[in-house]
């Protein structure tokens, strides 16, 4: 159980569910993308997204685990619209795939959730040769949401309703390495410490979302950007950690937050009419939060957006 019961400005604290923070919300007239949706908050994410009513597209690696999350929750509502399509945020090519796939379905987009993530992987590179962490939970969302603002921006001027961008983070983007970023040693495998190396990771999702809620203003398109910390959550992505992830599922119902709080702050920022207009900023349990220094570092978040956008190309 949750321990931190005391309720934040937004009227929520740290143990509501996601299903309790989007209670009476109407997301019928919606389309959202969530990537990492098979399992824990991406999951849970999508189920309650679609108990809303919104439409949403699976973003998933393992498609026979997409076509059973999506069978568990049409058992449970019959009239949930949920799809799955492929896709690896480890590859470049894999996103581009998905993203022409989705753009050429004629599908409107509201909302797009990058929320799937790894953690304290072994020193590993990508199918595009960029370590690991950073080519799955910065490059590989990086590159899907370039490619899908365009089918975004027409989606806001022609529904004339706000579209929205999430980025799941984590309090652990203030433990990067020193610097924040390590652009010239990504692929340093003599350097690497896998804890930093997802600090990195993470930062990178804080960064990401701020340099572009200043796009999106400039642009002035009725779309925002923000990253969130879910939580310490109680799910499968600690796996590499050996003997800390057996002691995690030991004491995780006493001190960490189960799939159905750790998604409430997603579809919190996801949804909810308190959180529009708002852009560029940091959530933590259902309210407004701060990010660290780093986070908050406009020529950092310029510089990763430059050599982001060189990896891309």
């Amino acid at each position: 159980m949750w321990l931190l019961n005391r309720k934040g400005p937004s009227g929520f604290s740290a143990s509501p569910t996601a299903e309790e923070v989007t209670n009476g919300i109407d997301g019928t007239v919606l389309t959202a993308i969530v990537t990492g949706a098979t399992s824990g908050i991406g999951a849970e994410t999508t189920r309650v997204l679609a108990k809303c009513g919104v439409h949403v597209v699976m973003g998933v690696r393992n498609m026979a685990a997409g076509k059973e999350v999506k069978e568990s929750i049409i058992k449970q509502n019959p009239a949930a619209k949920v799809d799955a399509m492929k896709l690896d945020l480890s590859s470049m090519a894999s996103v581009r795939k998905f993203a022409s796939d989705f753009n050429s379905s004629g599908r409107p987009l509201n909302l797009l959730i990058n929320n799937a993530g790894i953690m304290a992987t072994p020193f590993m590179l990508s199918k595009d040769n960029i370590e690991l962490q950073f080519a799955t939970n910065h490059i590989g969302h990086f590159l899907l949401t370039h490619l899908l603002l365009d089918t975004m921006k027409k989606t806001a001027k022609k529904s004339k309703k706000e579209g929205r961008i999430v980025n799941v983070s984590s309090e652990a983007h203030r433990f990067s390495s020193r610097g924040g970023i390590r652009f010239d040693k990504i692929n340093d495998e003599s350097g690497y410490n896998r804890f930093a190396s997802y600090g990195q990771s993470k930062l990178a999702n804080v960064l990401h979302a701020n340099q572009l809620a200043r796009h999106l203003k400039e642009d002035e398109v009725e779309i925002t950007a923000n990253s969130l910390h879910p939580g310490l959550i109680a799910t499968n992505l600690s796996r590499h950690l050996g003997i800390a992830n057996g002691l995690a599922s030991k004491i995780g119902k006493f001190v960490l937050k189960n799939a159905q709080e750790g998604a409430a702050t997603t579809c919190y920022v996801a949804l909810h009419p308190q959180v529009k207009g708002i852009s560029g900023e940091y959530f933590s349990d259902c309210c407004l939060g701060k990010a660290s220094s780093q986070g908050q570092d406009v020529d950092l978040a310029k510089k990763l957006w430059d050599f982001s956008m060189n990896l891309i190309k």
